[in-house]
């Protein structure tokens, strides 16, 4: 982990850089040493200011909302127009009944991670954010939160896998971190899941892994706490013909090596547009599993439609959907109706980062409430100990499984043509989770006429 040039743990605001590989110019480190501090120059947040005038809190949101990764992005402008709404008519009043107007500076990562590291120093040095919210992927949430642990400054992360966020950060189960809190499931949740689906394939022998060379796929191709080791105790055998580079146009090699071993399972933590090239390419080398469970590649409608008719019954992870029996503590909309909400207003299909979209402004501002000031030190501390519920299930950093981390609950499904030349994914697999209901029972692909 980094060390920051300087520790800023009780101020309000943290402007010198810590060396992640950033570049900041000599004059902008130079303004931003000498910005003012929020409450005056001794961190004083001085209740109302001593004039009335109610004070302004910085929010930044990070998130992919172009490039491959962009499919993640696709609810943001709504989540943000209704939190806007929100903190316009509300504002967020601390636990000392101090108020505070919200302002919430948005970046796109541009699905890069060296520019996810990138704005997120200019949300710390440009925009003084006394909080950085951020969502979706390692390549984000990782980079985002390491220039935040190292300059003392809040975040809370969310849609990655918690052992590639904690792990891949360079954290021990005994040595974490300070300023940065995720919650998301975990490999734990998302084998269950799997283990589900998959004992519905008769005589499964082999399961093919389709992994990257990414903080997702080296989390899950991890010989000890990756999914190895989870195929082996449900009688199955893994196949992992190694590791490729985001962006590769031809899987042949893979291919080859899954047919030969007849693998009847498939499961991969692919980006979208590299399951669209790997399932094309497979169908048409004659390589047809039984079950596909693929993470990631296959969270949104856009996605499978892309796929044709070559779509059905590919299963992935279901963290949230209208189904799910949790409502909104800012809205108090429940998850169906936030989702019926989001296509109303949008004309587009509900996608699962909504929930989670929303449920990071839900943590922010029960942070805040909690917290005995916008203090940074309060924050974080309040963090350390907050349970609170949201939209996306309940949030609580004291339960584990390492500090910092709330694991949300998990369940499966699978997509299904809906007669309209569009997919729905229907929840199928809900052992772990049973308050969250099925819509369906597990189906195997069927490859006939392909």
């Amino acid at each position: 982990m980094s060390t920051p040039l300087f520790s800023a743990r009780g101020g309000r605001r943290r402007r010198l850089l810590a060396p992640l590989g950033i570049a900041a110019s000599s004059a902008l480190l130079l303004a931003a040493c000498s910005a003012p501090t929020l409450g005056g120059a001794d961190g004083d947040t001085g209740g109302d200011g001593g004039d009335g005038a109610t004070e302004t809190l910085t929010i930044g949101y990070v998130t992919p909302q172009t490039g491959p990764l962009a499919a993640f992005g696709e609810a943001d402008s709504f989540v943000l127009d209704q939190v806007r709404a929100y903190f316009d008519e509300n504002g967020v009043t601390d636990a000392s009944g101090t108020s505070y107007d919200v302002e919430i500076v948005v970046k796109d990562t541009q699905s890069d991670p060296a520019r996810a590291a990138d704005v997120a120093a200019e949300l710390i040095l440009e925009d003084g954010a006394d909080m950085i919210l951020v969502s979706s992927t390692p390549e984000t949430t990782n980079p985002v939160s390491d220039q935040c642990e190292a300059n003392g400054v809040v975040c809370i992360s969310t849609v990655a896998p918690w052992q590639a966020w904690y792990f891949g950060r360079g954290a021990t189960p005994e040595d974490g971190f300070d300023w940065t809190y995720h919650f998301f499931w975990g490999l734990g949740e998302i084998a269950s899941v799997y283990s589900e689906l998959w004992a519905a394939v008769p005589d499964g022998g082999t399961v093919a892994q389709l992994l990257p060379n990414d903080a997702d796929g080296n989390a899950w191709a991890d010989p000890a706490t990756g999914f190895g080791p989870v195929i082996e105790a449900g009688g199955l055998t893994p196949l992992n013909p190694g590791a490729y580079p985001n962006g590769q146009a031809d899987f042949s090699a893979q291919i080859t090596a899954y047919r030969e071993a007849d693998a009847n399972i498939l499961m991969g933590i692919p980006i979208p547009p590299d399951f669209t090239t790997f399932w094309q390419q497979a169908i048409q080398q004659g390589y047809q599993p039984q079950m596909a469970t693929i993470a990631k590649a296959l969270l949104f409608p856009s996605s499978v439609e892309a796929l044709g008719a070559d779509g059905e019954n590919i299963a992935t992870e279901v963290w949230w959907s209208p189904s799910h029996p949790f409502s909104s503590s800012l809205t108090e909309q429940s998850a169906e109706e936030l989702a019926a909400d989001f296509e109303e207003t949008t004309g587009q299909q509900w996608t699962q980062p909504l929930g989670f979209a929303h449920a990071l402004f839900e943590v922010a501002v029960a942070t805040i409430s909690a917290s005995p000031s916008a203090d940074a030190a309060d924050l974080r501390d309040t963090l350390a100990g907050l349970s609170t519920e949201t939209v996306a299930g309940p949030v609580d950093f004291t339960s584990g499984p390492v500090a910092n981390v709330s694991v949300t609950p998990l369940v499966g499904g699978q997509w299904r043509s809906n007669g309209e030349g569009g997919y729905d994914l229907i929840i199928v697999a809900n052992a772990d989770n049973p308050s969250i209901p099925k819509g369906g029972e597990i189906e195997l692909i069927d490859w006939t006429g392909r």
